[in-house]
């Protein structure tokens, strides 16, 4: 027997408890809170507070009302919630930096782009903005489905009718338990077209989609979108990254100076926190060149403006602020919605879809409503007319009954009538009985029965259905769509080049014969008169010296050759920079140079002119004049510059302009001139031709270029030298030998 007396206990696990009661929690916030639905792109709050709004009658073209009586009314009867959580979701909705198209028409102060708060919600007022109300057009007539409020006192829309797709135009952003969702914004016109398209063709693509329709994510604030492979993987997958910059220009000024004027920023970026951020970065020289820093952004638009110095490069210090700040920023892309109450990942296909099955669904539902009220109508208007065809004898029995039940059931026993019918009847005025109003009433009747034909030809029909969404979408984009904010930039211009963040200035590279590369500021070594002793540029081994030295700029390209005939690629700022007395790191550690490989030629590149060339020359005294532009793309690992035949190896390599005189010497003391015009230019990967006929045991050791007016000087591994005029080398074929003297 159970005493009711004592306390009842229940023993239950704590583990399992703990876990039933988090997902109960998890599933709450994911369902009721955090995320949008497919259909409507709305969160609960933002549903319950345009419910509220049409409930309470603030349209667009009425006066306003306090935000705090709306947002009294919010959580009052749907939104069990805080004031304060209610009153953000409204001004956020009443932001024009936020929303690309306004859902509550605000009156006050909600806030800025500069992060201001909006003023207390008593302060404030709002209504209805003129596109919201096409979210709840129809409401009324059976579209949807409704359920309890918190307590059970009100009603509520599970979701609203949603006569333009609102998940994609005014993007949703949120976080939820173990998952978020951030929906960028897009253009209305551009998103209703592609329904559209998907109405028609329901096989057609995401890349004819994008290619034809939607270019896009459009963003309130503007700004411009770098490349559009984040936009095809966000699109295609539901994942993505894209890369928003800030719109500048650089505005030259008659003092020759510089500035650059910032018009546009990226979504969500504050402007003021942004304006802090560059002053110290200049405060702290991590940016040179900026001298003076303005907002002189007013009610005209945004205009921030970045005075630079005389000698500074504004699209260096353009360059380095995109990189440091908020000038530019990448948005992540993550289109979760609740689709059948589950959270979803979602193509941009598939949310087209879903709100187009949505749409069908409302279209359906109003079509039937409508069916029902016509034949309703129709209904008491088959009554009246057959009233009004035995007029005589419902009015004597109406006179000769007692009560009004005795003259309905009357009615609907001697004429075949329903209640309904019978108490139209009853309730008809005498002045329906003129020819006139007779007239009215066949008239009605048969307008009612055309308007029923009509509804049921809808809803057999599923094209006719798709040709009403079509027309109301039509219409919304004639009354709503507006330009195009945010430019998305096609090129190779996704990433920032390292080269525009670098200052260009001449530099010197050394490179010795053990492998050792680094590089100098040429303003490190000063002109010095005759007889001084210079300055120490390198420190080495006792068994190493410099092989290579080159000047260029920072932003040249060094090519190197390597003795088994292949060419690797690098800036000239990529190469470490040290000081006077360092040795420099191994070069193996900045390209990737092979075991048994050595550089045996060093090329630097200003620009890849057509009618330039390199021409090599191999220790078998193969030749090879090449077309500079078919090194302009080298990958990492370095690609193959002229094929060599076994033993061979690459001795050397030149920088020439098409006209020059080859000079060709060997170990034997042989040499050959020639004009390099007999040797046809071939491809990279060709093996050459033949340049010196050598002699037994003879090997090919160097190849210079020669003019008229120059010398040769040549010296042997002892140590002798001598000089010899160009002129006293005629030119000879390729494969002709001429014997040096020494």
């Amino acid at each position: 027997m159970v005493d009711h007396n004592r306390p009842q206990v229940q023993e239950i696990n704590i583990g399992q408890e703990m876990r039933t009661s988090f997902l109960d929690y998890a599933m709450s916030v994911i369902v009721s809170r955090a995320l949008p639905d497919v259909r409507d792109g709305m969160k609960p709050v933002h549903r319950r507070i345009l419910y509220a709004l049409n409930d309470q009658g603030m349209h667009a073209d009425k006066a306003y009302k306090k935000s705090a009586r709306i947002v009294g009314d919010v959580i009052g009867k749907y939104h069990p919630h805080g004031d304060s959580a209610v009153y953000e979701a409204m001004v956020r909705m009443a932001q024009d930096f936020s929303y690309r198209y306004m859902l509550v028409d605000g009156h006050g102060n909600f806030g800025s782009v500069d992060g201001d708060p909006p003023a207390a919600m008593r302060y404030t007022e709002a209504r209805m903005s003129k596109i919201s109300m096409e979210m709840l057009r129809d409401i009324n007539k059976d579209t949807i489905d409704y359920a309890d409020n918190y307590d059970g006192s009100e009603r509520e829309p599970k979701v609203l009718p949603a006569k333009f797709p609102n998940l994609l135009v005014n993007g949703a952003s949120g976080i939820a338990v173990g998952m978020a969702t951030n929906i960028p914004p897009h253009h209305l016109g551009e998103t209703i077209d592609a329904i559209l398209a998907i109405s028609e063709n329901p096989d057609i693509s995401i890349t004819e989609l994008m290619e034809e329709y939607i270019a896009g994510p459009d963003f309130p604030t503007a700004g411009q979108i770098l490349g559009r492979s984040g936009i095809r993987r966000a699109f295609e997958t539901g994942k993505g990254s894209i890369t928003i910059r800030s719109k500048t220009e650089i505005e030259e000024q008659a003092n020759g100076k510089s500035r650059i004027l910032v018009s546009e920023l990226p979504y969500q970026v504050n402007k003021a926190k942004l304006v802090e951020k560059i002053a110290e970065l200049a405060r702290d020289k991590r940016i040179e060149g900026i001298t003076d820093l303005r907002d002189e952004s007013d009610r005209n638009g945004m205009r921030i403006v970045i005075e630079l110095r005389r000698d500074a490069n504004p699209n260096v210090v353009l360059n380095n602020l995109y990189k440091q700040t908020s000038l530019q920023t990448s948005f992540g892309i993550n289109m979760l919605a609740l689709v059948d109450g589950q959270p979803k990942v979602l193509t941009l296909k598939q949310c087209l879809e879903y709100y187009l099955e949505h749409q069908k669904e409302i279209i359906i539902r109003r079509t039937k409503y409508e069916l029902n009220k016509a034949e309703a109508r129709a209904h008491i208007l088959e009554g009246l007319r057959i009233a009004l065809d035995h007029i005589d004898e419902i009015i004597r029995l109406i006179r000769g009954s007692q009560t009004t039940d005795i003259a309905r059931e009357g009615l609907m026993t001697n004429f075949n009538l329903s209640e309904k019918q019978a108490q139209a009847i009853l309730d008809m005025r005498l002045q329906r009985l003129t020819g006139l109003e007779r007239d009215k009433i066949e008239e009605e009747f048969n307008q009612i029965m055309e308007l029923i034909e009509e509804l049921k030809a809808i809803l057999a029909d599923e094209q006719k259905i798709l040709e009403i969404i079509r027309e109301e979408l039509l219409e919304i984009k004639e009354k709503y769509s507006d330009e195009r904010r945010t430019e998305i930039i096609s090129g190779g211009i996704d990433l920032i080049e390292d080269e525009d963040l670098i200052p260009e200035e001449g530099i010197v590279v050394t490179l010795t014969h053990r492998g050792y590369i680094k590089r100098l500021p040429a303003s490190t070594y000063r002109a010095q008169r005759r007889g001084g002793r210079g300055i120490q540029g390198m420190g080495t081994n006792d068994d190493d010296f410099v092989e290579h030295l080159v000047s260029c700029s920072t932003h040249d390209t060094v090519l190197f050759f390597t003795n088994k005939g292949k060419v690797y690629r690098t800036k000239g700022y990529e190469i470490p920079e040290f000081n006077r007395t360092a040795k420099g790191i191994p070069i193996i550690n900045l390209l990737e140079v092979e075991q048994g490989e050595w550089i045996n030629a060093v090329i630097t590149v200003e620009e890849y002119y057509e009618d330039w060339y390199l021409f090599f020359t191999t220790k078998y005294g193969i030749s090879k004049r090449t077309a500079l532009p078919q090194f302009a793309n080298i990958r990492k690992g370095g690609l193959i510059a002229v094929n060599l035949r076994e033993e061979d190896e690459l001795i050397s390599v030149r920088l020439t302009d098409g006209h020059k005189d080859i000079l060709i010497g060997t170990k034997n003391g042989y040499v050959i001139r020639f004009e390099e015009t007999q040797i046809r230019s071939m491809g990279r990967t060709a093996a050459g031709v033949k340049g010196i006929s050598l002699r037994e045991d003879d090997e090919v050791i160097s190849m210079e270029f020669i003019e008229e007016d120059q010398y040769v000087l040549n010296v042997t591994e002892n140590g002798y030298g001598k000089r010899t005029p160009c002129c006293r080398l005629p030119p000879n074929k390729p494969w002709w030998k001429r014997h040096l003297y020494l």
